[in-house]
């Protein structure tokens, strides 16, 4: 356990967020008449320790504790009541009750989303939230699921919304931003005049009810993006679009909470009044005249004519609603302070020296360096703005790619040797007049030195081109056939010779006859010889 001043101790963390932990604590003794519940000892509460970059910054410690009785007389039935505040050392806490129930955003995603009615009626008591803390001038400025928690939310009795972190936002250095410039607030809650820098009013609260009440009845806030950027450019050009599962009178009054001037929002007791009328309207129940009032409820939804301002911001210009708070710190040298100068952002000191110097009246920022004293002069060289403009161009220039002849890569290319120096004749008389005639020897010129350049292994021929084989007439693929018909081939081969050989030799005879191969050889050319013998006797 980790001791929070003098009457607390800590037990286990319950959630993180932007702007610090909420701890379930347990309170040691009772607190003094310093906070707005005494409590008793062992009593369980929740504590949230802000972050040290807030805790270590004066200004904030100085709102902390500016802001601590506008915080502890905040009470309504549905916002969290803030029962003690606590600065020790670079610690800053705020000890509220503690609340046994899920936030909104947790309960939308395991839920799912909320009927119109039930929906109506839940913003209808955030919304009484937001009333009586603008009737005391306190702005929430971070109005989302995530900081509504609903008690009772077990099924053991009617669920009930209570609103947290008030002041939070209130407490940061500048609207919507901290002193390392995030978001306190997420992007897809925050009103377009929070996104600019403009004014901001109460009615910053009515835009993020808007959001909620378009969430809980979608299940997704209207405007989303990739990035913080994106969200924000959608909340300052871009229009809601009515789902189809929004009744219309519920669009009208989620319509005119999302206008993007805040003089035409409604108050937030208007809209109140307005969704409790569209939720008797809507309901199944609902009679013929309630239907009739859900439907003109564009009526009831009347803007706040003195809507309650966001310290810091300033609201244009009318005296005590700027960016004074209602406590001023005046410097130390209170003497000479005037408390109604004119309009200056930064104070401006003379030179050293010189009549103001060193008395709260200086600029330290300064766009041109200092000019001495006198009548300018005519500067030796560039200036040095110049020269540091001129080097961040250099340095922003886009690098060039272009082609780089190999011969001229310095990896590649072999290193040469400079000449040397040719040495200067010595000085001589001038030759008479005809040995000037004398045509000069030419010079011999060097062949240029020659270049290694590495030999590269040749390149591989490529493998010959294989002809496609040209496809059988028979697509049937029968194992053997090419042997078979080989052998069909050769035994159609045979045959045929065989029969010639019978039909034109005598092979006929000689199977009749009894004599041998060798008898019918001799035989065969002894017929030829007489028939030759016959042919050379019959010529004269």
């Amino acid at each position: 356990m980790r001791p929070v001043g003098s009457k607390y101790l800590l037990e286990e963390p319950l959630g993180r967020g932007a702007t610090g932990t909420v701890w379930r604590a347990r309170q040691r003794e009772a607190a003094g008449a310093e906070a707005a519940v005494a409590g008793e000892p062992g009593e369980t509460v929740a504590i949230k320790v802000l972050k040290e970059e807030l805790a270590n910054d004066a200004d904030v410690v100085m709102r902390f504790l500016r802001e601590r009785s506008v915080l502890l007389r905040l009470t309504h039935p549905n916002i969290v009541r803030t029962r003690d505040l606590v600065v020790e050392g670079d610690l800053l806490a705020l000890v509220m009750d503690l609340v046994d129930g899920p936030d909104l955003h947790r309960y939308l995603r395991d839920s799912g989303p909320f009927s119109p009615m039930a929906a109506a009626l839940l913003t209808a008591q955030i919304a009484d939230a937001l009333a009586a803390s603008h009737a005391d001038g306190v702005v929430h400025r971070d109005l989302k699921p995530a900081n509504v928690l609903l008690a009772g939310s077990d099924g053991s009795g009617e669920m009930h919304p209570m609103l947290t972190d008030f002041g939070i936002a209130r407490l940061a250095d500048s609207p919507g931003l901290t002193r390392t410039h995030e978001f306190v607030g997420t992007p897809a809650y925050v009103a377009p005049e929070s996104a600019e820098g403009r004014p901001q009013t109460s009615a910053v609260d009515i835009y993020g009810a808007g959001i909620l009440l378009y969430e809980l009845v979608t299940g997704r806030p209207p405007f989303a993006g990739a990035t913080a950027l994106e969200v924000l450019h959608r909340h300052l050009s871009e229009e809601p679009r009515r789902p189809g599962s929004v009744p219309e009178p519920l669009w009208t009054v989620i319509e005119r909470c999302l206008r993007k001037r805040p003089e035409e929002r409604p108050s937030a007791e208007n809209l109140a009044r307005a969704l409790r009328t569209v939720a008797d309207g809507v309901g199944v129940h609902a009679t013929a005249a309630q239907a009739e009032a859900a439907l003109g409820v564009a009526a009831l939804l009347a803007p706040d004519p003195t809507p309650a301002t966001v310290p810091g911001t300033g609201t244009g210009g009318a005296p005590g609603t700027g960016d004074a708070d209602p406590t001023q710190v005046l410097p130390s040298n209170a003497g000479s302070y005037d408390p109604a100068p004119a309009t200056s952002v930064l104070p401006s000191t003379g030179m050293p020296g010189g009549p103001g110097y060193g008395q709260g009246g200086a600029d330290p920022t300064r766009a041109m360096p200092p000019m001495p004293p006198g009548p300018p002069q005519e500067p030796e060289g560039p200036h040095p703005w110049e020269s540091q403009l001129r080097a961040a161009r250099d340095r922003n220039e886009q690098t060039q790619v272009q082609y780089l002849d190999p011969n001229e890569d310095p990896l590649r290319r072999r290193p040469q040797r400079r000449p040397a120096p040719q040495q200067q004749p010595p000085y001589r008389q001038q030759p008479p007049y005809a040995e000037q005639q004398r045509p000069a020897p030419q010079r011999r010129r060097e062949p240029p030195p020659q270049r290694y350049e590495p030999q590269r292994p040749p390149a591989p021929e490529p493998p010959p081109r294989r002809e496609p084989r040209q496809r059988s007439a028979n697509p049937m693929k029968i194992p053997g056939l090419g042997c078979l018909k080989g052998c069909l081939f050769v035994v159609i081969i045979l045959f045929v010779a065989s029969w010639l050989v019978w039909e034109l030799t005598p092979l006929q005879e000689w199977i009749g006859t009894t004599k041998g191969f060798f008898a019918q050889i001799g035989d065969i050319f002894t017929s030829v010889k007489h028939f030759i013998d016959g042919l050379s006797g019959s010529k004269p």
